[in-house]
């Protein structure tokens, strides 16, 4: 995330940290030596004082304290029926002092205006607040953008939506060529490789049969744990969000029962790149895809207990060698099965 310098820039930033503009929320976002660091967002309380309240909050300072965070931007989405927001905020400062952990700023937002607790000069900050500024004309958004990161989606439904199942998901014919198993671990990993090929290439969509045929073999043969874990590891960092496309669009036209393995790909991938939220909604549809799918139960562990991303970067960069090897090297095929 590039430099915050102004409330406005946290204000702006904080929609492309968690990927959607949020409503009733409580975020908090972990700084380290003034480098922005990870984003935390929680829904608002509906009772401040009550113990589950103080449990979230202890929750998410224990997050940043793993993280190794020396400082903290909070930001309180309070609800238009709520007048408790400055209390709420104080009550993370308390919890955020008591951890060593510098509060760096303080912002309540209410009905699209916002003003910050911990400045007192009323041009600055009068008491009604002042407009939330427009993302789209940001420095903010300009940065991100030239990134290639995706504007943020308007609310957490919309993020749901962008990757809720398509159409084709539910097509016998495409349900027919899904379901013909891959011969053999090799080929599984050599159709991942050519379809990422497609998608680098731009040729994707070409070839609307042949790109359903490719899509098809893929998404079976990640049914494999070694190609998964093969999977895992292809991309990176110049190819990330070819790869994120191309998660993207399988996990949206896998049949039931094929979901998982690619929901895990996005989620990995996802937070690798910062975007917990995303992470987050691609577990959802792999545990509803498969309940006891235990990739999907390790990443919400992962998640959950504020990993850095660049320490799951490492483990997936140590791990890559040894799946190609074993696939690439081994003297006899392996057949295909299913997790």
């Amino acid at each position: 995330m590039t430099t915050l310098t102004s409330p406005h820039d946290l204000l702006t930033a904080i929609p492309f940290l968690i990927g959607y503009h949020p409503t009733d929320s409580l975020v908090l976002v972990s700084l380290s030596d003034e480098s922005v660091g990870m984003a935390m967002r929680v829904d608002y309380p509906k009772d401040i004082h009550s113990t589950s309240a103080h449990d979230l909050i202890d929750s998410l300072v224990m997050h940043l304290v793993r993280e190794g965070g020396d400082g903290a931007l909070v930001i309180a989405y309070s609800p238009m029926d709520h007048h408790d927001g400055e209390l709420f905020l104080s009550f993370v400062s308390s919890a955020l002092n008591d951890a060593n952990i510098q509060l760096r700023e303080a912002l309540l937002v209410q009905g699209g205006r916002w003003r910050s607790t911990l400045c007192h000069d009323i041009e600055c900050c009068p008491p009604l607040g002042r407009e939330l500024p427009e993302i789209s004309a940001s420095r903010i958004a300009a940065e991100q953008v030239r990134a290639g990161r995706p504007m943020p989606y308007l609310d957490s439904k919309a993020l749901v939506d962008s990757i809720s199942c398509l159409e084709l998901s539910v097509d016998p014919k495409f349900l027919e060529l899904v379901s013909v198993p891959v011969t053999s671990q090799k080929e599984g990993a050599i159709c991942v490789i050519d379809l990422a090929s497609r998608f680098i290439s731009g040729a994707i969509g070409s070839d609307i049969a042949s790109d359903q045929e490719l899509s098809a073999k893929v998404i079976s043969a990640l049914r494999d744990i070694q190609v998964r874990d093969f999977a895992l590891g292809s991309h990176s960092e110049s190819t990330l969000q070819i790869y994120s496309m191309m998660w993207r669009y399988l996990m949206r036209i896998a049949p039931l029962g094929y979901v998982a393995p690619i929901a895990c790909l996005m989620a990995a991938l996802s937070y690798e790149n910062g975007d917990g939220a995303l992470a987050n909604r691609c577990l959802d549809r792999a545990f509803t895809d498969e309940p006891s799918y235990s990739l999907a139960g390790l990443l919400r562990r992962v998640f959950s207990a504020g990993w850095p991303p660049e320490s799951f970067s490492s483990m997936r960069l140590d791990l890559h060698p040894k799946v190609c090897a074993s696939i690439f090297d081994s003297a006899h095929p392996k057949t295909v099965s299913p997790n």
